[in-house]
């Protein structure tokens, strides 16, 4: 119902190649309307055959993983190793959710006290909704929507309006499984779309994962809104290298750490800190293996860092380098005209 639409471009040539149309309220509240709708009947449904579609949907996966780690790279930038790691991830989510018939088996505790005797039964929670971020368009998602599906709840997807095409893809390939319509819905927006699932009186969870401004907002207003609410955020992660490491594997380790997903992920290592006996033999090891690390478009399979997703982020990391240089800081390796 929106009229606004956002450029979808590939972080490599700066091309546009696609536009994705905004949700506004009144989609936001037709897709929990249908996921509403389809919960009355899909809660019913057997856990093993809600598991059986979710095998169909698993095989569908595997057999277009190459496909889909070039949508992930071609929309998010990221190299086609990574994105083929994030797409195997996602993938053994998937597996994981096809138990459910033994995941969701109950208990039974007699005689937890005297006369008494308790069971432990689980119930799906009715709609769910999951906002999911750029940097990890398929492995996030299905964390998230196949496990709350296998559980006997419907899902709203608020994928990243960045990603789109991949989130689309995952929707398409979910219904050629076999799930009935209104089970998974997908909406594409910012702010408004965050702030009408959140309102929503028919959404029982909030799954989240973002930045920690967004997630601290969700978290405030989702339970404020009395929605169970899960706020992943941002993280700084640090690494210690100890005198009796291993030290070409520990370098490795690092760089993949620090620069894997051209450092876009929560988990990127941006502290390191390394014993005194050691530092100098590691820090020049760091540095020239660092200097050996390529860069450019992500469909290279020679390339170790693809671009950024867009050029504001860029402009960000910038400006942290020249902060930290007029601040004293030592640039042993500027990456910033590579």
């Amino acid at each position: 119902n929106g009229t606004d639409v956002e450029e979808v471009i590939n972080p490599a040539n700066g091309k546009i190649i696609a536009y994705v149309p905004l949700s506004v309220k009144r989609d936001v509240d037709q897709a929990v309307q249908a996921a509403q709708d389809t919960y009355q009947t899909w809660s019913l449904v057997p856990v093993p055959n809600r598991a059986r579609l979710l095998y169909n949907y698993l095989h569908l996966l595997q057999e277009q993983k190459e496909q889909l780690a070039e949508i992930i790279t071609m929309e998010n930038g990221k190299t086609l190793k990574d994105a083929r790691g994030e797409v195997q991830r996602g993938i053994e989510v998937v597996e994981i959710a096809t138990a459910a018939p033994t995941l969701m088996m109950g208990e039974s505790l007699p005689g937890i006290a005297e006369g008494i005797d308790g069971s432990i039964w689980r119930y799906p929670l009715g709609v769910v909704a999951g906002i999911t971020p750029f940097n990890f368009p398929m492995m996030v998602p299905l964390w998230m929507f196949p496990l709350a599906i296998a559980c006997g709840n419907t899902f709203v997807l608020k994928a990243s309006e960045r990603t789109p095409i991949l989130a689309e893809k995952l929707v398409e390939l979910f219904y050629e499984s076999g799930f009935p319509k209104g089970v998974l819905n997908l909406v594409h927006g910012a702010k408004d779309v965050v702030n009408g699932l959140l309102e929503s009186d028919d959404i029982k969870a909030i799954s989240f994962v973002g930045s920690e401004p967004v997630a601290k907002h969700v978290y405030q207003t989702g339970t404020a809104n009395g929605k169970r609410v899960q706020a992943l955020a941002g993280a700084k992660n640090h690494a210690v290298v100890l005198a009796d490491c291993h030290l070409e594997k520990s370098v490795q380790g690092i760089i993949g750490a620090a620069f894997g997903s051209s450092g876009e992920r929560c988990m990127a290592c941006s502290v390191v800190a390394v014993v005194d006996e050691i530092a100098d033999e590691f820090m020049e090891l760091l540095v020239s293996e660092t200097r050996k690390l390529k860069t450019g478009e992500g469909k290279s399979e020679d390339n170790f860092v693809g671009p950024l997703i867009r050029e504001v982020h860029k402009n960000r990391v910038v400006h942290y380098i020249d902060s930290g240089v007029k601040e004293g800081a030592a640039l042993l390796v500027d990456g910033r005209n590579p």
